[in-house]
């Protein structure tokens, strides 16, 4: 089963290419990836983009994320992302579902959706 950056990968790196953004974390990483007479922002967790294009690139990224979660659904179902994400998470190791309520707070399940996935997996499967 594919997972959501699956779906996001190939539109955010279009989207890097176009606008300039790139990731640096030192000082050596922005002087090498930097384009003279540019001026930057950082977002944030290490990610540049140009400042004229900050506004778009923001903008753009939540559109690609809406339209790789509306395709991960369509492709794949409730039931099966939850139980993806369960298991991604390590929840059954931890016996605690908060990681994946918090992962899958963007495609609309709620804390009562996943908790009733996570106990018919339990209730059905051998998952230790």
């Amino acid at each position: 089963m594919k997972y959501l950056s699956d779906y996001t990968e190939q539109a955010q790196t279009d989207l890097f290419d176009e606008l300039g953004a790139f990731f640096a974390f030192t000082d050596k990483q922005f002087n090498e990836a930097k384009k003279e007479g540019v001026n930057y922002v950082l977002l944030g967790m290490g990610l540049i983009v140009p400042s004229q294009h900050a506004k778009d690139f923001v903008e753009r990224l939540a559109v690609i994320q809406e339209q790789g979660i509306a395709q991960d659904i369509a492709e794949n179902g409730k039931e099966a992302i939850i139980r993806r994400e369960l298991f991604n998470h390590e929840c059954f190791y931890i016996n605690d579902i908060c990681d994946c309520v918090g992962a899958l707070k963007e495609y609309g399940y709620s804390y009562d959706d996943i908790y009733q996935v996570f106990n018919h997996i339990l209730r059905t499967e051998e998952v230790y």
